[in-house]
């Protein structure tokens, strides 16, 4: 990919707006598909044409993709230099018109509404947006808008700027600072006295807090009311478990700073949460209009659960618990936890979001964050997981019908 590494931003206005999308791309990448060959081609327009935004689009998505995050980044600002606005359809694009207004960043910095209308004949347009947007003009013609800017320190500004862009609009998930507010330590504060479920505090802390911590100095209860060891730790913004640590002890404090060089933490109480047989099992569930749907359940021996580490793929019986939870979904999970979820859904107040969670031995549902960002999709092989093609489709049919409503309310 070197050969576009110094490519300029161009200045003058684009000409083409229609990308592939991250849905597809990333699922070529899934199924082992040569992107090499897919670059080559985008190339070639780039070649032909220093203004097709679209192609620096879909070439941003294959570097992140590729693992070549800056790149990537580069390329996103390198087509945003042209435009603001990219169209997606999807199937025939006879559906409703929906423009999700986005910002600049990876995969997590908003909402993957792409895989969302999987199925669907939903023309999607990509409206772009900043911390420094004045105003909307740019914005195509819609029939229902939807806010896909997700929570982290670098969108801050971009949400607190779209709570004015979006004043007086019809826009799902609109509630710019309500999105704004889930971070780790605004999570635990907004649902701290909810009985049907525990998500455990966070307290932002310095470096200087965690040095104190390791030289013995400040005891864990110094920064958070009647914590002990263990903690976990993690940098300010990071996600899926980037710097994520549980520190044992003073000495495990040290080793875990002489490995960072953030200034900043996340410092919370570690809960045990596994079962029985000693192992730990957290599940990601959508809330769409209120209603819950199951997206991924994966078990693991480590407390840190990663759905891609978890080795699901190699364990069948692993697979058979994430199916039997999946199909009994609604009658078991979900009935049970319906107070936690209903809490949820009223003090967030949004009309999408996902959380990450588990289930304690108490029978509350531990809640380990939530965001509106967190990637929900069907990629994984049929032949291994035949039983989240048909979940994941549910779950689409639901955001996709929450749009229609949306739109025909607007008509």
């Amino acid at each position: 990919m070197s050969a576009v590494q110094d490519l300029a931003p161009p200045s003058v206005a684009g000409r083409s707006d229609v990308i592939i999308g991250l849905a597809a791309i990333l699922r070529a990448a899934y199924e082992g598909e040569d992107l090499q060959e897919l670059w080559a081609k985008l190339l070639e327009r780039i070649n032909a044409d220093p203004h097709d935004a679209a192609a620096l689009m879909d070439m941003s998505i294959i570097a992140q993709a590729a693992g070549d995050r800056d790149q990537g980044l580069k390329l996103q600002a390198a087509a945003l230099e042209i435009s603001g606005v990219y169209r997606r359809p999807h199937g025939r694009g006879t559906g409703p018109k929906v423009t999700a207004f986005v910002t600049l960043g990876d995969f997590m910095a908003n909402t993957p509404i792409d895989f969302l209308l999987a199925g669907s004949d939903i023309e999607l347009s990509l409206c772009f947006v900043d911390g420094g947007t004045s105003d909307l003009g740019h914005a195509p013609d819609y029939d229902v808008a939807f806010l896909a800017v997700g929570e982290s320190p670098e969108n801050r500004p971009v949400l607190e700027n779209c709570e004015k862009l979006l004043a007086g609009r019809r826009v799902l998930n609109g509630a710019a600072l309500r999105i704004a507010g889930l971070t780790r330590d605004g999570v635990g504060a907004r649902l701290a006295d909810e009985p049907s479920l525990l998500a455990p505090m966070a307290v932002r802390v310095e470096r200087e807090d965690l040095i104190r911590l390791s030289a013995g100095v400040r005891q864990p209860s110094d920064l958070l009311a009647n914590a002990a060891w263990p903690l976990i730790a993690r940098p300010i913004g990071s996600h899926a478990g980037q710097g994520m640590e549980k520190l044992d002890g003073p000495e495990a404090a040290a080793a875990y700073l002489a490995g960072r060089s953030e200034s900043e933490f996340y410092v919370s109480p570690f809960v045990d949460y596994s079962g029985p047989d000693g192992l730990f099992r957290k599940q990601r569930i959508a809330f769409i209009g209120g209603r819950a749907f199951p997206s991924h359940y994966a078990v693991s021996s480590h407390w840190m659960v990663h759905y891609l580490s978890a080795e699901m793929a190699e364990r069948p019986e692993r697979r058979a618990e994430e199916a039997a939870w999946m199909a009994d979904f609604d009658h078991d999970f979900a009935a049970r936890h319906a107070k936690a979820f209903a809490a949820l859904h009223q003090r967030f107040g949004l009309d999408y979001f996902g959380i990450d969670c588990a289930e304690l031995p108490d029978g509350r549902l531990l809640v380990f964050e939530a965001d509106v960002a967190m990637i929900v999709h069907d990629l994984d092989p049929v032949e291994l997981f035949p039983y989240k093609k048909p979940a994941m489709a549910r779950l689409f049919a639901a955001f996709q019908a929450m749009l229609a409503s949306a739109a025909q309310d607007a008509a």
